[in-house]
């Protein structure tokens, strides 16, 4: 699939993506599989947060699923990423992290955090190219460490934060 030449729709989820988003993400390791219940919940209660991409035959391809922390209304917390194996390559992920930003600075949002595993390198990779072009400042600590919380049986999750930011800046570049 080669998404340069395709038209791709960005919108907000709605509680009927539940189930795509769900087979999507079980197409993307190393993402964790939450229940289908989980999803159904993150794509209606949560889709003020979240976006989907979907190609130009109406297949989803993608999925970011958010929150703002309540103490922290101006954080999004990017909770995952997921990008469909046949649209990888073709810098998805970046765009609906920019499109969601874009989205949610109108409401006050001027910092992004996500955690990701040390050895999620992909992962890492995209979020350093967002933030770069978000031109922020990024901090990164140990958020779940695997012994305290994951009884050692997942890697650490590692807190990137960014911004504050102006999403004017990385748009007009």
């Amino acid at each position: 699939m080669n998404t340069n030449k395709m038209k791709i729709k960005f919108r907000k989820p709605n509680s009927r993506d539940g189930a795509a988003v769900y087979n999507l993400i079980k197409r993307c390791p190393p993402l964790d599989t939450n229940s289908m219940y989980c999803n159904l919940l993150q794509c209606g209660d949560f889709a003020d947060t979240s976006i989907a991409a979907f190609d130009d035959k109406g297949k989803m391809i993608g999925f970011i699923s958010g929150y703002r922390p309540p103490a922290r209304r101006e954080t999004l917390f990017v909770w995952q990423v997921a990008v469909c194996p046949s649209a990888r390559g073709q810098k998805l992920g970046n765009r609906m992290l920019m499109e969601l930003a874009d989205r949610l600075s109108d409401d006050g949002v001027e910092y992004i955090e996500t955690t990701i595993t040390p050895d999620n390198k992909a992962s890492q990779a995209m979020f350093a190219r967002f933030f770069a072009a978000l031109s922020a400042p990024v901090e990164k600590s140990v958020k779940f460490a695997s012994d305290d919380h994951f009884d050692g049986a997942h890697d650490d999750e590692e807190l990137y934060r960014a911004g504050p930011f102006k999403l004017s800046v990385a748009l007009a570049s």
